[in-house]
């Protein structure tokens, strides 16, 4: 496993340690990534994000995990009329003049994939942020100006990546739209992205199909490291929905739509991946609802209430699928 420190890098953040060891697949991708990548780039505007141009209308925007995980992927599509961001990351550096830059200022769309500070915190930046509605509760409890305390240690200094203190964007109490599954956004000309709930990482998690150009936006629901089932507050009204039994239902729903989209990109290390990976998970998740016993391995975790175990079954050609007893 590897500390993902080495990694070459213009941006003003730093790691200081990381809280799990990155997989060496994933180190390795994210290494040959960002220091190769012919379109990688820098923008003045924000210090903290590398740009990369996927597609002809596409941007990923990678910016350094803040409390010592997996470094996250934002995704920028540019539509004849309008844009959409997905996800916002931690809310450092100046996200919003980024995409303005990139598009030219176009009328913008703000979507979260799932309500976790590493996806959503950035959210502030805007005045409206879509999500599904079964996540919004936990969206509501991120909205103020509280949420980067965690970062810091008792001497106010930052505990897992340096970085100026003073970059972190000014407190804005954005709206929260809570969507239904299949909601449907219009980028103009017919360009269409659809929200599909997928549940399971969160219970509000969704994916964003971008019909025109047949690629689908996966969030924490597709990683090639681990996709951690179950992360759902204590006192979620939906918290049913963050199980792998509602994963395996969502999976099936989406691998019978498979001749719709042809690539998928996650919210986190390798992007780009091929539709068949949807096939996988649902075999996986298949075989813990059959048998939660069968796990090819076990950990622990540290959690609020001290340490707990944490179940792994392996998913062909990905990584894992983690769980616990509570949340099969």
């Amino acid at each position: 496993m590897k500390d993902n420190i080495a990694i070459v890098s213009a941006l003003k953040s730093h790691k200081i340690k990381v809280r799990e060891p990155i997989d060496e697949r994933c180190w390795a991708y994210m290494k040959l990534m960002r220091e190769t990548h012919a379109t990688k780039r820098m923008v003045a505007v924000n210090p903290y994000a590398e740009v990369y141009q996927l597609r002809d209308n596409l941007y990923a925007i990678l910016s350094e995990h803040l409390s010592g995980a997996g470094d996250m992927w934002d995704y920028l599509i540019i539509g004849p009329q309008k844009a959409m961001l997905i996800d916002t990351g931690f809310g450092v550096g100046d996200l919003k003049g980024l995409v303005n830059e990139l598009t030219g200022s176009m009328p913008l769309i703000v979507v979260n994939t799932h309500a976790h500070p590493d996806h959503a915190s950035g959210n502030c930046q805007f005045d409206r942020v879509y999500c599904h509605a079964y996540d919004v509760p936990q969206l509501e409890q991120m909205r103020n100006p509280h949420i980067w305390d965690v970062l810091f240690d008792e001497e106010g200094k930052p505990i897992w990546t340096e970085f100026d203190r003073e970059d972190i964007v000014p407190f804005h109490k954005y709206e929260i739209v809570g969507c239904p599954d299949g909601h449907t956004f219009d980028l103009g000309a017919g360009h269409e992205i659809e929200l599909i709930h997928t549940a399971g990482h969160t219970a509000g998690h969704c994916m964003f199909l971008d019909k025109k150009h047949r690629l689908l936006f996966a969030g924490d629901d597709v990683i090639s490291m681990r996709i951690s089932i179950g992360a759902a507050r204590p006192d979620s009204p939906f918290g049913e929905w963050a199980t792998v039994t509602r994963y395996r239902d969502q999976m099936a729903r989406l691998a019978a739509r498979l001749d719709e989209f042809d690539y998928v990109f996650p919210g986190h290390f390798v992007l780009d991946l091929e539709n068949e990976v949807i096939l996988n998970l649902l075999d996986a998740a298949n075989a813990i609802v059959a048998d939660p016993q069968g796990f090819d391995y076990e950990d622990a975790f540290e959690t609020s209430a001290g340490v707990a175990k944490r179940y792994h079954k392996f998913v062909k050609g990905l990584g894992t699928l983690s769980y616990n007893e509570k949340t099969v």
